[in-house]
């Protein structure tokens, strides 16, 4: 029993130290805590080669993989610093009543990040940069799969000179998870949350929050297609959906699942693709090639592939598991009644499916419960964004790949794939409290200048 109390001790004494912090903290100016954050950017380059061994051990992570995340980590540290001049207060006079007002965006309190372990710097640093530039402190609930390289991040982070207590790390075992999970979101210190995951997971985070009425910012499952239209220049789109399908074994939220290609192009697209892989192999490529997470999650990706051939697919290249190393694969032929056109693969696995014209494309694209991201590749770019407007995907990109992220550009999905923006000025919305406060200059209220009723007129 003491193994199982001891992370949830551990949650409030990080609950309860965030919050011991928050006052002092909040009261930086933005200004001053914006030069902390820009430090945190130099304190990750030093500890990169540390998180490059420490994530390869823990998840397999490739070098390629976690210097990608360490470098748009930095990005975002940068923007989030630049945010700063966003948290001015705004004074609005009315000139007819003389009234002042002020319009202030407060820090909330603590704000508790769940990370996964998928991009752990990446998403480790999306989860507490726009919080603590607001002025807020955080508990920052490492994933159980990778607690040594989330560790090393905080140590990383709080290096910049953070004062103590601002920035905390919970982690637990995964026997752990939920309780740790519950108990953080319950504590009366915690007032925001975001959780980066799966939807499955992201379910029972919401209805959690949803029992304290704590706002919750979702990042959850995705399942990115690819459209492919007949004018397409189909060696770009060729190169795109092997990256977005292939790169980190296909284990990132915006891998490109679906590729959908108009019929007409079909062919010398999948000839294409083939001949793409062809030139790929293990030793140049390793961030291809790697071992995923888990030998389990090898064998669920696997029996995804073999659900899809047994039901008509045709295994195009690809779907050979060797020592939990599963060959990046393709599929073609792929419809409704197979578990692969609904599931979220998370795995090296891409699947063609073959339509007769755009409508039909969206028509697919949209039936999926998910709609975190998705591309769309066309010469005609009035085409493409028409394909776009229509798309129910949070964020899609034309002619580039589904994996493509900017900190300045809002981030997150529809549907099952979440709600809540992280990235741009979105941050601001989520992670702090709006306040209106309004100073009157002696006026008397409209309702008060209304002549007195006379003693007959009450009879």
């Amino acid at each position: 029993m003491q193994a199982r109390q001891a992370p949830l001790l551990d949650a409030d004494t990080a609950a309860n130290t965030a919050a011991s912090a928050f006052a002092s903290w909040s009261r930086w100016t933005p200004a001053d805590r914006a030069r902390v954050i820009r430090q945190m950017s130099h304190e990750l380059d030093l500890a990169r080669d540390d998180l490059v061994d420490l994530a390869a051990d823990e998840v397999g992570a490739s070098r390629s993989w976690i210097d990608f995340n360490v470098d748009l980590a930095k990005q975002m540290l940068d923007f989030a610093a630049g945010l700063a001049v966003e948290l001015a207060d705004q004074h609005i006079k009315n000139h007819k009543t003389g009234k002042v007002s002020i319009v202030r965006r407060q820090a909330a309190g603590v704000c508790l990040g769940m990370v996964p372990w998928n991009a752990p710097i990446t998403l480790g640093v999306r989860a507490v940069a726009g919080p603590l530039i607001c002025g807020n402190t955080v508990v920052m609930k490492g994933s159980e799969l990778c607690p040594r390289t989330h560790q090393r991040l905080v140590t990383a982070l709080n290096a910049a000179g953070l004062p103590d207590g601002v920035l905390n790390c919970v982690i637990n075992t995964p026997a752990d998870a939920h309780d740790t999970m519950v108990r953080l979101i319950a504590h009366p210190c915690i007032r925001r949350i975001n959780f980066t995951g799966s939807t499955r997971v992201g379910r029972d985070v919401a209805m959690e929050a949803a029992r304290h009425l704590k706002p919750v910012l979702l990042e959850l499952s995705g399942k990115a297609p690819l459209i492919v239209l007949g004018d397409a220049d189909l060696d770009a789109a060729v190169d795109a959906a092997c990256f977005g399908a292939f790169f980190n074994q296909g284990q990132i939220c915006m891998s490109t699942e679906w590729i959908i290609v108009v019929q007409s192009v079909a062919d010398a697209f999948v000839a294409k693709f083939m001949a793409r892989l062809a030139r790929m192999d293990a030793d140049t490529n390793p961030e291809f090639f790697g071992p995923m997470v888990s030998p389990d999650a090898a064998e669920r990706v696997h029996g995804l592939i073999e659900d899809a051939v047994s039901k008509g697919a045709r295994l195009v290249v690809g779907g050979r598991l060797d020592d939990g190393v599963l060959q990046p694969t393709l599929l073609d032929g792929i419809s409704s009644n197979m578990r692969v056109f609904h599931e979220e693969a998370f795995g090296p696995l891409a699947s063609i499916i073959r339509v007769y014209d755009a409508e039909e494309a969206i028509s697919i694209a949209n039936a999926s419960e998910f709609g975190l991201n998705a591309a769309v590749f066309s010469r005609d770019i009035a085409a493409g964004q028409a394909v776009a407007d229509v798309l129910e995907y949070g964020v899609v990109q034309i002619n580039g790949p589904s994996v493509h992220d900017d900190p300045g550009m809002p981030f997150g999905g529809m549907k099952q794939s979440g709600h809540g923006r992280f990235g741009g000025k979105s941050v601001i919305d989520e992670f702090t409290e709006t306040r209106w406060i309004a100073t009157h200059q002696g006026v008397a209220p409209q309702a008060l200048k209304k002549r007195p009723l006379q003693p007959e007129e009450h009879q």
